[in-house]
């Protein structure tokens, strides 16, 4: 267990991850410009008929681009919150970023951490508001998605915060043909890398890839010494394995500082703020 936790307004889960395993499928395709950013991620995966994915964006632009801070709870009640709304008008460069795709009242809704370069050359990195931001110039997309899953959001009795959460579901993949691919969520106060790893344990993966991954960890502590010391910080991987039942994870981050850092994680000293979404599709 993670010696840095953060207690949270409601009852711990007995089941500190939640998993289900689905036939995968990969899709590229480019986000259109003049399309809101959940218009134009959500678009080709409903026609395609996945229920839950994970995407990797790269290149193209936004304009606006409207985002979120990782940000102390003031309420009394939140383990952690947002700060303001940011927004940033004029072209801002998306450098690469990641999207859970699911549903959220009975709509498709994503959840996507992103790096930039604003307009005025400034790097960023945050919690990008989906409905907000629209797509400028082309971004492309590679997406890993299940049939046989839904990624609900829904109200959350332990964090109190809506939060997507994998759901299993009959599916209409008829081919059944992919690699497994199981969709993940895991909980505040768990480490990253022992949670993929049981993950992979619970479905008999001896080898997988990371696919995307969006979340927060309190705080940061890196294989190569680095450390953010923070309450909250808004993560998303930029790469991951796992060999012989044994996890390597990468993340960038940001902190309520703006503070911005990147790199591989140290095992068992990264807990979870508040969720992490996970895709991992075996290898």
């Amino acid at each position: 267990m993670p010696k840095r936790l953060l207690r949270q307004p409601g009852p711990s889960r007995s089941q500190r991850f939640e998993s289900f395993e689905g036939v995968g499928r990969r899709l590229e395709f480019v986000l259109e410009p003049g399309r809101n950013l959940n218009e134009a991620v959500a678009g080709p995966l409903k026609a395609s008929g996945i229920t839950a994915a994970s995407l990797v964006l790269e290149g193209g632009a936004f304009d606006p681009l409207h985002y979120l801070m990782p940000a102390l709870a003031s309420d009394g009640h939140h383990a952690a919150w947002y700060s303001d709304i940011f927004s940033l008008a004029g072209e801002t460069r998306l450098s690469n970023g990641n999207v859970t795709f699911g549903e959220r009242d009975g709509s498709p809704f994503i959840h996507c951490h992103a790096a930039w370069i604003g307009p005025d050359d400034k790097p960023g990195v945050g919690h990008v508001l989906p409905h907000e931001t629209i797509v400028s110039q082309p971004i492309r997309a590679i997406s890993w998605g299940v049939e046989e899953v839904r990624m609900v959001s829904e109200p959350d009795g332990e964090t109190a915060f809506t939060l997507f959460r994998p759901i299993p579901s009959v599916g209409t993949n008829a081919a059944k043909r992919g690699p497994r691919t199981v969709i993940a969520r895991v909980g505040p106060n768990e480490d990253v890398i022992t949670a993929v790893e049981a993950i992979c344990l619970k479905h008999d993966f001896t080898a997988a890839m990371l696919r995307g991954g969006v979340g927060s960890l309190i705080g940061v502590r890196y294989a190569n010494a680095l450390q953010v010391d923070d309450i909250a910080t808004e993560v998303f991987v930029i790469g991951g394995s796992v060999v012989s039942q044994s996890a390597r994870v990468a993340i960038m981050a940001v902190d309520t500082r703006g503070s911005i850092t990147h790199g591989e994680l140290l095992r068992g000293e990264n807990p979870v703020c508040i969720t992490f979404e996970l895709c991992l599709e075996e290898a």
